[in-house]
């Protein structure tokens, strides 16, 4: 499996009662195929993971498996603070039919580069699921440097890592050890076209859950190496991307989400957009509607 291009975190739909939504989930799900995105992670940070219990987990697993039906590789959130309950979390979802996993560095703890070695090469080892590096420092307070992902990326089970880290530096240290079986992956909406252009496979986007088509199209062309192109359609995004940034994520994101229909909200700790970004987010919406349409027509 080679991942590359537009791979879309989805976010988690609930119903005004706060229950799971499965329909929406349905519609979200069918909308990113339909766009042509490259595949999906169930889940994630953005998927609210921490906020499920383990029977919401395997339903929305398994339907994004059955309704998904191999078109795309399903990656699923598995990372935990344990190795052995990451193992367990690969294990099950494995079981559920995902293609792959996504395992952020433990949070919390601060395992060193050495812990963060013997970790990922356990989950890789025993987790019955290729995996996914996932590096995402200012949310786990861990840092998984390049050496060490350089190092794990020798294994022939660990597909490849993504980066949230926005530094252009960062991204070039990992491009070094970019090859057929292992895909350097932007976690950075803002910074994903930047890296794209220097060499990056794709991008873990939380923007393509309202965009989809427009994240397809942006890692076509900064995948194929049209500089000005990505770069003039990219700032078409600038706006969305403050945007998704205005409070914690995803709390703006479902915010857009709710505009279209798509789940009612978040749960406790996270609370729903403030009135504060109201109308921005309605003003937005509108515009990113009319983007994907145009995207729609190009691609048509």
């Amino acid at each position: 499996m080679h991942l590359s291009g537009s791979i879309t975190a989805l976010a988690t739909p609930f119903t005004a009662s706060g229950a799971l939504d499965l329909d929406a989930w349905a519609r979200l799900l069918a909308r990113q195929l339909d766009a042509g995105t490259h595949a999906v992670v169930v889940a994630g940070s953005t998927g609210e993971a921490a906020a499920l219990d383990d029977h919401e987990y395997e339903t929305l697993l398994a339907a994004a498996v059955a309704q998904v039906d191999g078109r795309i590789p399903v990656l699923a959130g598995t990372g935990l603070s344990n190795t052995a309950k990451t193992i367990a979390a690969t294990r099950r979802a494995a079981a559920l039919g995902a293609d792959a996993a996504l395992v952020v560095t433990p949070p919390y703890v601060r395992p060193t580069q050495a812990g963060l070695l013997a970790h990922y090469r356990a989950v890789a080892d025993e987790g019955e699921l290729p995996i996914v590096l996932y590096n995402v420092p200012g949310r786990t307070g861990c840092d998984l440097l390049p050496a060490t992902a350089g190092e794990l990326s020798l294994h022939p089970r660990v597909l490849g890592i993504k980066e949230a880290r926005a530094e252009a530096e960062r991204m070039d240290a990992l491009l070094a050890f970019r090859r057929p079986g292992f895909s350097v992956l932007s976690g950075d909406d803002p910074t994903a076209a930047r890296a794209m252009l220097a060499g990056a496979d794709g991008v873990v986007s939380v923007a393509s859950n309202v965009v989809p088509r427009a994240f397809v199209r942006l890692c076509g062309l900064a995948m194929a190496g049209e500089a000005g192109a990505a770069d003039e359609f990219d700032a078409r995004l600038h706006a969305l991307y403050h945007f998704l940034g205005v409070e914690p994520n995803p709390i703006p994101l479902k915010a857009l989400l709710a505009l279209d229909g798509i789940g009612h909200g978040l749960r406790l700790p996270l609370l729903p957009l403030s009135s504060t970004h109201a109308a921005e987010a309605e003003r937005l919406h509108a515009d990113i509607a009319q983007l994907e349409e145009r995207c729609r027509a190009i691609a048509a």
